[in-house]
């Protein structure tokens, strides 16, 4: 640890996360950090959002709920974290002094059953909840590589290993909180990544 009571980058880390995939008017989307883009197809531009369960052997244990635009990292896409809270301080620090991510913290309740349910609350009320019940796995792990870009900018290189699970969704967001942007929406795709390895950063020198 460091005298900030965080790992250095790059972070590993293990755990299952739910994303889904959201399509959104071009004018709707959260605004990403000045100097980046949004990929808009047609008028239309995506929101990707994950609940994720962080547990050992990684780094750091914690939940977290995340609200990313899909952008561009030159030609490729890449992924910009407007919204996101977590119930780890540790975490809070060091994503918002390593990578620029605007973490606040929340209360989760996290449910693995048939249905996997999560909820989020802040201090200033609910934030959202979903269920995801699962319908089939991949047996085998895919690989994926990509970029977080933060204000600055600042491009953060991640690398996730997971088994897929197509789920089947269901999502409720406060209409006054933080998502409401999403509220009465209904998710383009959702998909788990269970017993995933994530490396979040790179070493970076000066």
């Amino acid at each position: 640890m460091t005298e900030r009571n965080y790992p250095p980058e790059p972070w590993t880390l293990c755990g299952d996360a739910f994303v889904s995939v959201w399509r959104l008017p071009e004018q709707e989307l959260p605004p990403p950090p000045d100097g980046v883009e949004p990929i808009i197809v047609a008028g239309t531009g995506f929101v990707v959002t994950a609940w994720v369960d962080y547990q050992e052997p990684g780094m750091l244990s914690y939940r977290e709920l995340m609200a990313t635009v899909a952008v561009y990292d030159g030609t490729k896409p890449a992924a910009s974290i407007t919204h996101i809270w977590v119930d780890s301080e540790t975490s809070l620090a060091g994503g918002r002094e390593l990578w620029h991510i605007p973490k606040d913290m929340a209360k989760f309740e996290w449910s693995s059953r048939r249905a996997i349910t999560a909820t989020a609350h802040s201090d200033d009320g609910p934030i959202a909840g979903a269920a995801f019940v699962p319908m089939a796995t991949v047996p085998v792990a895919v690989p994926s590589a990509f970029a977080v870009i933060q204000r600055g900018p600042l491009r953060s290189p991640v690398r996730v290993a997971g088994k897929p699970v197509l789920v089947r969704s269901s999502w409720w967001v406060d209409a006054d909180g933080p998502l409401g942007f999403l509220h009465g929406r209904t998710p383009l795709a959702s998909v788990g990544i269970s017993d995933f390895d994530m490396r979040f950063g790179t070493s970076r020198r000066g």
